[in-house]
């Protein structure tokens, strides 16, 4: 019997690794943070860079980049954290789930995610006093992502009881 390569042994950690939601829920997150990353730099230096006075960019910027990030982050956790369970809000339909039900499934999960939302919108806007603003938003996603696993794996993407 031959010793399993190292490729083999990556994909083989990989495929155990897959079964963790929450180590799902984190690769998901860590996507959700490059987009929100990208979105509020683009955001700040560009898209809101003639907004007066210039102490009001980050409130603009940093909304937009949150709004961004939690569509990217609800899309993903949907197709793939929580692809194992039926959707509490989505209505079964022939051709599949209706458009109304995605919507408010994604209402539902901004709501579920307002605390870490708030959270991560009030410790950036503090800690960037004290550090580079990128930095900041960072540790505020870290620190908000918590509360966010826990409210949508209860709530938004808990099983539907069977009628």
């Amino acid at each position: 019997m031959s010793t399993p390569s190292l490729r083999e042994r990556l994909w083989r950690l990989v495929d155990w690794l897959h079964s963790f939601r929450y180590v799902r829920f984190g690769l998901v997150g860590a996507s959700g943070t490059v987009v929100n990353l990208a979105v509020l730099y683009t955001a700040h230096e560009f898209l809101f860079n003639a907004i007066e006075p210039p102490g009001s960019k980050p409130y603009f910027s940093l909304a937009l980049a949150i709004a961004v990030a939690t569509v990217n982050n609800f899309t993903w956790n949907r197709l793939w954290t929580w692809s194992d369970r039926l959707h509490a809000t989505s209505v079964q339909q022939e051709d599949g789930y209706s458009k109304r039900s995605l919507l408010a499934q994604l209402g539902q999960y901004a709501t579920a995610s307002w605390l870490g939302i708030l959270l991560q919108y009030a410790l950036t806007l503090w800690l960037a006093h004290f550090m580079h603003y990128l930095l900041a938003n960072v540790i505020a996603i870290v620190m908000a992502s918590v509360s966010n696993f826990i409210a949508n794996d209860r709530w938004t993407f808990r099983h539907r009881r069977k009628p």
